[in-house]
């Protein structure tokens, strides 16, 4: 097996990342756990916007890990990709709608 940019291995390391700097570390451990406690989104919830969002920034260790906390929580893979489709629709509308710029710019100069 080749080896990529994007090692799978390396999400169990995440918890690693206070070896360089404990305080901040923690402090990040303790709010992301805060943040996906149930409240007024249920654990599942929590979990498809996680997994739409890591599809968004493109970052395959969350994607991985995601998928399986959507699974674990009881998502099946309609929801997921369901979920999906609207980060997809959110990315693409939020470039379509910064094109009323490029078009208020091209009016302003040819009129």
């Amino acid at each position: 097996m080749s080896k990529t940019y994007f090692d799978p291995n390396d999400l169990k390391k995440f918890k690693d990342i206070t070896d360089f700097q404990k305080e901040y570390g923690e402090k990040f451990f303790d709010y992301y756990g805060s943040v996906f406690q149930e409240g007024a989104l249920t654990a599942r919830e929590k979990a498809l916007i996680a997994l739409a969002v890591a599809h968004t920034v493109q970052c395959p260790y969350c994607i991985d890990a995601y998928t399986n906390g959507c699974l674990s929580k009881g998502a099946d893979e309609e929801q997921m990709m369901e979920a999906v489709h609207v980060a997809a629709a959110i990315k693409s509308g939020a470039t379509l709608v910064n094109s009323v710029q490029m078009m208020n710019q091209v009016k302003q100069k040819m009129m």
